[in-house]
Protein backbone atom coordinates (compact mmCIF):
# COMPACT_ATOMS: atom_id res chain seq x y z
CA UNK A 1 0.00 0.00 0.00
CA UNK A 2 3.18 2.44 1.04
CA UNK A 3 4.33 1.96 -2.36
CA UNK A 4 1.13 2.95 -4.29
CA UNK A 5 0.61 5.59 -2.79
CA UNK A 6 4.73 6.93 -3.03
CA UNK A 7 4.20 6.45 -6.57
CA UNK A 8 0.81 8.36 -7.28
CA UNK A 9 2.68 10.90 -4.96
CA UNK A 10 5.57 11.20 -7.28
CA UNK A 11 3.52 10.71 -10.56
CA UNK A 12 1.52 14.11 -9.28
CA UNK A 13 4.69 15.84 -8.31
CA UNK A 14 6.22 14.25 -11.66
CA UNK A 15 2.34 16.25 -13.80
CA UNK A 16 2.34 19.43 -11.96
CA UNK A 17 5.94 20.03 -12.16
CA UNK A 18 5.80 19.76 -16.33
CA UNK A 19 2.82 22.19 -16.64
CA UNK A 20 4.43 24.58 -14.64
CA UNK A 21 7.14 24.88 -17.13
CA UNK A 22 4.59 24.95 -20.08
CA UNK A 23 3.05 27.97 -19.89
CA UNK A 24 2.97 30.15 -22.97
CA UNK A 25 4.28 33.62 -22.28
CA UNK A 26 3.17 36.83 -24.24
CA UNK A 27 4.96 39.80 -25.34
CA UNK A 28 3.25 42.84 -27.01
CA UNK A 29 5.46 45.37 -28.79
CA UNK A 30 6.01 46.98 -32.33
CA UNK A 31 8.41 45.13 -34.75
CA UNK A 32 12.03 46.38 -35.58
CA UNK A 33 12.79 43.62 -37.70
CA UNK A 34 11.36 40.64 -39.71
CA UNK A 35 12.19 38.17 -41.85
CA UNK A 36 10.56 35.82 -43.28
CA UNK A 37 13.67 33.95 -44.92
CA UNK A 38 15.24 33.83 -41.76
CA UNK A 39 12.33 32.99 -39.60
CA UNK A 40 13.38 35.83 -37.20
CA UNK A 41 11.27 38.77 -35.69
CA UNK A 42 12.90 41.62 -33.43
CA UNK A 43 10.92 43.70 -31.84
CA UNK A 44 11.73 47.77 -30.68
CA UNK A 45 12.68 46.31 -26.95
CA UNK A 46 14.96 43.91 -28.21
CA UNK A 47 13.23 40.84 -27.44
CA UNK A 48 14.18 38.30 -30.68
CA UNK A 49 11.78 35.48 -31.73
CA UNK A 50 12.47 32.78 -34.01
CA UNK A 51 9.52 32.17 -35.72
CA UNK A 52 8.48 27.92 -36.54
CA UNK A 53 8.57 26.31 -40.02
CA UNK A 54 4.85 26.27 -40.03
CA UNK A 55 4.04 30.20 -39.49
CA UNK A 56 2.26 32.13 -41.70
CA UNK A 57 2.71 35.38 -42.03
CA UNK A 58 -0.35 37.49 -41.69
CA UNK A 59 1.03 40.71 -43.46
CA UNK A 60 3.96 41.88 -40.50
CA UNK A 61 5.70 45.26 -41.44
CA UNK A 62 8.15 47.19 -39.58
CA UNK A 63 6.42 49.61 -37.36
CA UNK A 64 3.32 47.54 -37.16
CA UNK A 65 2.34 46.91 -33.40
CA UNK A 66 2.11 42.71 -32.64
CA UNK A 67 1.09 40.24 -29.86
CA UNK A 68 3.52 37.68 -29.80
CA UNK A 69 2.75 34.15 -27.77
CA UNK A 70 6.04 32.45 -26.87
CA UNK A 71 7.85 29.73 -25.08
CA UNK A 72 11.57 29.16 -24.91
CA UNK A 73 13.55 26.67 -26.34
CA UNK A 74 16.77 26.06 -24.65
CA UNK A 75 18.32 29.17 -24.93
CA UNK A 76 15.85 30.77 -27.61
CA UNK A 77 12.40 32.28 -27.13
CA UNK A 78 10.29 30.35 -30.19
CA UNK A 79 7.19 32.27 -31.20
CA UNK A 80 3.66 30.18 -31.03
CA UNK A 81 1.79 32.94 -32.45
CA UNK A 82 2.16 36.40 -33.98
CA UNK A 83 -1.13 38.33 -33.83
CA UNK A 84 -1.26 42.12 -35.07
CA UNK A 85 -2.11 44.43 -32.35
CA UNK A 86 -5.20 47.16 -32.31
Amino acid sequence: MRKIIVSAAAAALLASGSVAFAAVKHTTGTIKTFDATAMSLVLDDGSSFTLPKTFKDPGLQVGEKVRVSWDMSGKKKIAEAVKIAK
